[in-house]
């Protein structure tokens, strides 16, 4: 018995393998989480559908607003009867997707969570929360901050002239900008997939700072739908600190940096 128990003891203090999965259980094990992922944002798309009318009216406020604020009609227009349909359609889709977000991240923590160490894989809560707390304050960083003054600006620059917009080019613009934002805000979540997987390290991203920092500028350039400064900077700034955020994360989830980690657990234990 003492033997044993000696035994199991130092197998405790010996470092923990990382975890590994051959090349066609992972195709398999991807498979499986698409298949669960798309069954379950159709079920949210059904629900949704009951709703489509109350969720295009929030859609629809930053434009009803600026309209009522320079005096112009406030109804969309729509130029073909399939328009109204198709709409409901996608406004459906992205609200159950919305709905099953939290179903939909738990199967892609699934995914990752065989190549994780065995305390690692505790987290799955923090990774979910972090996710969805992210695409929420990016999408409400659009909807009530910079998707308003871009229509503002449009909106004002064009005041000579009589606006006749459409429900479909509205809700393109819509999604362009919050959804974006939305994904832009998703940039930690990026690198930590990448770090994890030893792609993208702490040091490369430390050492090319200043080349992310034109980079940013030009996605914020390409994202706003104005062309003035204000504007680009107002899309840029939360990038910057994301980038800021996103280089804590690449340090802690790094391959070299958790095996480091580990090692120096199992030598304070022993």
């Amino acid at each position: 018995m003492p033997e044993v128990a000696a035994a199991a003891s130092s197998g405790e203090s010996e470092k923990e393998p990382m975890p590994t999965m051959g090349f066609l259980d992972h195709l398999e094990e991807l498979r499986k989480r698409i298949v669960y992922s798309i069954g379950a944002i159709a079920v949210g798309m059904v629900v949704c559908w009951g709703y489509r009318e109350r969720i295009y009216a929030i859609m629809q406020t930053p434009i009803v607003n600026v309209l009522r604020k320079h005096k112009l009609p406030e109804k969309l227009v729509y130029l073909n009867p399939t328009d109204p349909f198709n709409l409901y359609l996608k406004i459906a889709a992205l609200a159950g997707l919305f709905l099953t977000s939290p179903f939909v991240l738990y199967q892609v923590w699934m995914f990752i969570s065989p190549g994780l160490y065995r305390r690692e894989k505790k987290y799955v809560f923090p990774f979910m929360l972090s996710t969805i707390t992210l695409f929420t304050l990016g999408g409400y960083f659009g909807y009530k901050i910079a998707y308003p003054r871009a229509l503002d600006f449009l909106i004002d620059f064009g005041q000579q002239f009589q606006p006749t917009i459409t429900i479909s080019e509205y809700t393109q613009l819509f999604l362009s900008i919050v959804l974006g934002m939305g994904l832009i805000f998703e940039m930690p979540i990026v690198v930590f997939f990448l770090s994890f997987m030893g792609i993208l390290s702490p040091g490369f991203m430390l050492k090319h700072f200043r080349y992310a920092i034109l980079i940013i500028f030009i996605i914020a350039a390409i994202v706003t739908p104005t062309p003035d400064v204000f504007n680009m900077c107002v899309f840029a700034s939360p990038m910057l600190g994301l980038y800021a955020l996103s280089v804590g994360v690449a340090w802690l989830v790094h391959p070299k940096t958790r095996e480091a980690r580990e090692a120096r657990r199992e030598k304070a234990k022993s």
